[in-house]
């Protein structure tokens, strides 16, 4: 395999061949900092496949057996910095064949730069970062030579193409940068090949042209990609970018290996400019012209631009023509404006802004157009006239204002375009420095001056964005934009910075390690040989590690030293206790700067010669005890009472505890007696064991006795399960009893947690114990359920955690109900209505309470028990003549809002109100209903008290078997199930309170279908026709009779026809009647409803006889279509180069058709062989032929027939092929 390849200092970029062995290699400041290597954004690990070294502050990536898949983006992570490079997998045969060629080339310019130093190139041109085979990824580039193109750059350019090298077959990008911040319109770029071979209408398959553009930082990209690149291809490019007033251009050059371009068929699309350099080279040897060639150009037409350039050996075309336009432009000047509009114009959002112009005719009238639509004259937009010049005024300009706009006079016109900017957006406030403690919630807010602005945050430099483990969270309100950081870390240290295009703010986050609490240390202890020595403590966080030592050096768990960990406990045992064992163990807590430490004492017995009638003596003063002889050890760890003794003989030991003698029975405990030692022993002690011990020692001498107090105390209890008091927008109160045993300590206070309901992690919310039994909770989300949890703290540890709360959701009351007025009122009720609250928060309303008190009390007594879900109420039994007020509160899962009330207070007694019927509409006029049809009259009314209701019928009162009448106390309803003739009339409706009334009347007309016509008469026969003739029929249906349908049926097959749909008359005549046929008519009467149920037949029938005639053709004057000859097209006069065909053309009309002569000069040109006439439906067509000077002049058309003749003429002038 190929040696692996090495960059020192940031990694690059590489190409690598298949199976080979990549090395990637970076430095860091700092010898210690941590570094993470990425492929496509996912961590590499260490393994068989990527090697992950670290030396110092060197750090390295090894790729093994590279494939194709290896070919990707990478990057390395340093703290806040972060190196992107690729890797670039090539196949063997096109890497060898590349290398080689490479290596060639790069020998011949070493032996270049030798021979010729002077003109040797000391920076070569880097090649592009986007082509697939890079120049400097292959041996023999001099990456120091190579130009930062991020520092090197000037003009427009924040990125330039950079030259490369491409093998044939290969794909190749060219990228350019250009920054578009402080440019007033969009660049525009163009790609060249060579001096003056525009790319843009080469694309193609070969050839693709792409752009981009970032919003956030305003740059375009703008990237030309060969594709399959050919011999042909290579050669010098251009790049050009525009905007405005200003340009810029680079030029970059590309190196096509691995082919030839002599004799090749497939020369591509882009060898033209080779053709003309060879063309150009040739004409350079030429003596030069003597012709001028600006003379040449200004003259030619624009087809013949290239055709010169190639003649006269013209390399730079593009610059010629660029000049000669420019004076093109300075020859012509306006007829029309003294003063042009400038190209472009800017101003502020808000702002105003004038446009004026110079016009030469003071009395012109000039036109203003808006991206080519006319503007009108409006508040926003005045146009104003003073002397010779127009303005246009634009007030309080917006963003829609960003136009094109354009000043029309006559035919000339002039063009500016107007820029609206932004107002830059500034920071109004800003962050403020904040230090919490490790995994709390971290809100970094400020305020900017708009509302909806883009804001970017960055940390130490580096701009922050949403990753995939959500870490970082941007909320925007209105003006305000906050940075959420979850849990903080140590990491998160550093200066965050918030950025508009208008300012920055920066503020600086410090997160603290939280405090370890110890809750037990570890204490001294004096044992004997072969004893068991126990060290212990306890620390407030159970994920802490920590390390033992003994005499700054670590112990390691062997067959007799254990070392265990559980919970918040750490214990170091050490069994059968020898002598070395003595010295000072100490705890050091990892991650923290304290330690604790406590020092073994090894007990050594030491052998005196004692009398042997020595009565024995208990020693406590050797203990440690306390002055009333308590001995306090903690629940679970053994209790052992060494108490040493003397006496001779040696004398019998008895422990009691009361009145029982405490023996070894339960396994629990243990009694031993040695030499000058007596040993009891309770192994994991509780609140049993707590009591007054009394130790006897008898011998033949005499006896002594010891009372020793043992008080056991233990963590206490758990409290009782927390109760919720009341909860808000983002914090709750809650209570809790305290436990039922303190543990034999006095309870020092209380650690809360909470967590999310649907969340494993529990979050304490408090490092130092809590004294009271009632806490409020903070900086909660609202809407989210959450549970809470209390622990007790004594002197000796924390005890378990109580049981969860009931779930509950931070919310806000709502605000207060609005609109609470009063709706109604009588000498007991009132009727009281009211809106919703504005802000509802998250949760859902629970109702509404109603409250009520008297004038002069504070004492509000609920209107009814309960809630109630509607926005209106009434409230019975209330003391009539009482002055009172109400109130209204909202009630949702955080409790009630703020009350509303009525202004004053109001009295409970019924108001006077007249009477007043209120007639809808529809039935101020008759109403029209059909027989057997319900009729539903609704009509409302006011009046206070409710009034007596009457109703009556043409004065007479209604019959309630045919008409029911429903009142309430704002309507009254008169109803009928089915109408009939009889219910049509005037019906009135009486309202009165006491001596007031108010009358109302409605009119109903009850309609039916009519009768049927009577005596139907046929009148007379004449020829085709019937004259029918009958009467009106004597029921009309209550309606009137609309007209009549009239129908015919001829007596052989009795069918049918209707003649007349609605004949408004009572006689007609039936028309069209056939000879031979003997008819019968009948008829029906129509009204509103409908046809009649019976028709009226004709007592007779009329019989159609057959009778001769002679039908006689009307005759008609022949009709005159003669006109006289008339030109509808004129002829045009026209302008013609000599030698190009014309033609004259104008259109005729004439009846008959006119004949046609052509003229010139008054000289009939009929037989000229030069002319040819043509005539195509009134189109006449007149051919010159190749015109010379000689055939200008004055042509004439002339039309004659019998009707008269008519002429018309134009002016042809023959302009010379070469002025």
């Amino acid at each position: 395999l190929p040696s692996p390849q090495r960059n020192s200092g940031k990694p690059k970029t590489q190409v690598a061949e298949e199976g080979a062995k990549v090395f990637f290699e970076t430095e860091t400041e700092k010898p210690d900092a941590k570094v993470r290597w990425q492929c496509n954004t996912k961590d590499l690990v260490s393994g068989d496949k990527y090697v992950i070294k670290a030396d110092g502050n060197k750090h390295s990536l090894t790729i093994q057996a590279v494939t194709k898949e290896d070919g990707t983006a990478y990057a390395v992570i340093a703290g806040g910095s972060k190196v992107k490079f690729d890797l670039k997998v090539k196949e063997k045969e096109v890497m060898e064949e590349v290398k080689l060629e490479l290596k060639e080339k790069g020998k011949e310019e070493v032996k270049e730069k030798k021979e010729t130093p002077a003109a040797a190139d000391t920076t070569p041109a880097a090649p592009q970062p986007g082509a697939n085979i890079q120049a400097h990824d292959t041996p023999g580039f001099d990456e120091s030579q190579a130009p930062d193109t991020k520092t090197d750059l000037t003009g427009l350019f924040t990125e330039k193409p950079q030259s490369g090298e491409v093998a044939v077959g290969e794909n190749i990008n060219f990228v350019a940068k250009v920054n578009a911040a402080s440019l007033l319109k969009k660049p525009t770029i163009k790609w060249f090949k060579g001096k003056w071979m525009d790319l843009a209408s080469k694309s193609g398959k070969n050839l693709q042209l792409k752009e981009l553009y970032d919003r956030n930082s305003k740059v375009y990209t703008f990237e030309m990609q060969i594709i399959a690149a050919k011999p042909s291809f290579a050669g010098a490019y251009r790049c050009e970018v525009s905007s405005r007033d200003k340009f810029d251009s680079c030029n970059f050059d590309l190196t096509v290996h691995g082919g030839s371009m002599d004799g090749s068929e497939e020369a591509g699309e882009l060898d033209f400019s080779a053709l003309l350099k060879k063309s150009a080279s040739k004409s350079q040897v030429k003596s030069e012209p003597d012709e001028d060639v600006w003379e040449i150009l200004q003259n030619a037409p624009a087809s013949e631009y290239e055709k010169i350039a190639f003649q006269y050996g013209i390399t730079d075309l593009r610059g010629m023509l660029k000049r000669l336009k420019k004076m093109k432009k300075e020859e012509k000047k306006s007829e029309a404006f003294l003063k042009k509009l400038d190209p472009a114009y800017q101003v502020e959002k808000g702002h105003k802004m004038k446009l004026c112009i110079d016009v030469a005719n003071e009395d012109v009238d000039v036109k203003w157009l808006k991206n080519g639509q006319e503007i009108q004259s409006t508040g926003r937009y005045i146009f104003e006239s003073v002397g010779n010049k127009r303005y246009l005024t634009i007030n309080h300009c917006s963003l829609s204002d960003d136009a094109t706009y354009t000043c029309v006079v006559g035919d000339e016109k002039c063009t500016t375009e107007l820029f609206v900017k932004e107002p830059a957006v500034t920071i109004t406030s800003n962050l403020e420095d904040q230090m919490v403690m490790k995994g709390e919630r971290v809100e970094l807010e400020c305020e900017v001056s708009e509302e909806g602005a883009t804001v970017k945050w960055e940390k130490d430099g580096v701009e922050l964005t949403r990753d995939e483990s959500f870490k970082y969270r941007f909320k925007k309100d209105g003006r305000k934009h906050v940075l959420i950081i979850n849990e903080a870390t140590k990491e998160d240290c550093g200066h965050y910075t918030v950025k508009t295009n208008g300012g920055e703010s920066m503020a600086e986050l410090m997160v603290s390690e939280k405090e370890l609490e110890v809750y037990q240390n570890i204490a001294d202890l004096t044992v004997k040989a072969k004893d068991e020595a126990v060290f212990k403590c306890e620390v407030s966080d159970e994920t802490v590690k920590g390390i033992w030592y003994k005499n700054g050096v670590e112990v390691k768990a062997d067959a007799r030293t254990h070392i265990t960990h559980i919970g918040r406990i750490h214990k170091l045992t050490i069994d059968d206790v020898k002598p070395e064992d003595q010295g000072d163990y100490t705890f050091v807590p990892e991650g923290y700067a304290f330690n604790l430490s406590a020092k073994l004492n090894f007990l050594e017995v030491k052998i005196d010669y004692v009398p042997r009638q020595d009565p024995p003596k208990i020693h406590l003063d050797c203990m440690g005890h306390t002055a009333d002889s308590t001995i306090v050890v903690v629940a679970g760890n053994k209790l052992r009472l060494d108490v040493p003794i003397t006496g001779d003989p040696a004398p019998t030991v008895v422990w009691t505890k009361g009145e029982k003698v405490m023996t070894e029975g339960d396994g629990r405990l243990h009694v031993e007696s040695t030499k000058g030692h007596c040993i009891f022993t309770i192994e994991g002690a509780d609140k049993q064991d707590e009591g007054l011990y009394s130790v006897i020692v008898r011998n033949p001498a005499g006896e002594d006795k010891a009372d020793i107090n043992v008080k056991v105390v233990d963590a206490p209890d758990p409290p009782s399960a927390p109760r919720i008091l009341s909860v808000q927008e983002d914090s709750c109160v809650v209570q809790w009893d305290p436990p039922k045993s303190d543990g034999g300590n006095p309870i020092i206070g209380y650690v809360l947690e909470r967590k999310k309901k649907k969340s494993y992690r529990w979050m304490r919310l408090n490092f130092d114990p809590y004294t009271d039994t009632t806490y409020e909770a903070k900086r909660m989300i609202e809407g989210v359920e959450y549970e809470m949890r209390v622990y007790a703290v004594n002197a000796i540890g924390m005890s378990c955690h109580s049981a969860a709360s009931q779930p509950f959701i931070p919310v806000a009351p709502t605000s207060e109900p609005v609109g609470l007025c009063v709706d109604d009122i009588s000498d007991t009720t009132i009727s009281l209505k009211w809106r919703t609250p504005e802000l509802l928060g998250s949760s859902e309303l629970d109702g509404y309470g109603v409250e009520y008190c008297k004038e002069g009390s504070d004492e509000w007594v609920p209107a009814f028990v309960g809630l109630t879900e509607r926005t209106s109420v009434i409230i019975r039994d209330l003391p009539t003549g009482e002055k009172m007020q109400f109130r209204v509160r909202a009630y949702n899962m955080a409790g009630p809002s703020a009350p509303t009330s009525l202004a004053q207070t109001v009295t409970i007694r019924e108001i006077m109100q007249k009477p007043k019927i209120w007639i809808p509409r529809n039935l101020r006029q008759t109403l029209i209903k059909k027989v057997e049809e319900t009729i539903n009259l609704v009509i409302p009314f006011q009046g206070k008290p409710r009034p007596v209701i009457t109703w009556s019928k043409d004065g007479e009162p209604l019959n309630p078997k045919q008409v029911s009448v429903r009142n309430s106390d704002t309507d009254t309803i008169l109803f009928i199930r089915k109408s009939e003739r009889k219910d049509s009339g005037k019906y009135e409706v009486k309202l009165q309170i006491e001596n007031v009334e108010d009358t109302a009347s409605i009119s109903i007309q009850i309609v039916d279908l009519p009768g049927s016509p009577e005596k139907l008469k046929i009148m007379d026969v004449w020829g085709f026709n019937v004259a029918l003739e009958w009467k009106p029929p004597k029921d009309n249906g209550n309606c009137e009779i609309t007209g009549y349908m009239v129908q015919k049926a001829d007596k052989k097959t009795m069918e049918w026809y209707t003649v007349y749909e609605l004949c408004r008359r009572t006689n007609c005549v039936v028309a069209d009647l056939i000879m031979g046929n003997e008819y019968i008519f009948r008829i029906y009467a129509v009204n509103m409803v409908g046809l009649s149920l019976e028709p009226c037949f004709s007592a007779d029938s009329a019989y159609i006889q057959k009778t001769g005639f002679e039908y006689k053709p009307p005759t008609y004057k022949e009709h005159d279509f003669s006109e006289a000859p008339k030109f509808t097209h004129p002829l045009v006069s026209r302008s013609v180069i000599a030698g190009y065909n014309a033609t004259l053309s104008c259109s005729v009309r004439g009846i008959p058709k006119p004949k046609v002569t052509w003229y010139k000069n008054k000289m009939d040109i009929s037989n000229e062989a030069k002319y040819r006439m043509f005539s195509k439906q009134g189109v006449l067509t007149l051919e010159i032929r190749k015109p010379c000077s000689f055939d200008g002049g004055v042509y004439m058309c002339k039309a004659v027939n019998a009707s008269g003749e008519d002429v018309v003429e134009c002016k042809l002038e023959i302009r010379r092929k070469y002025p």
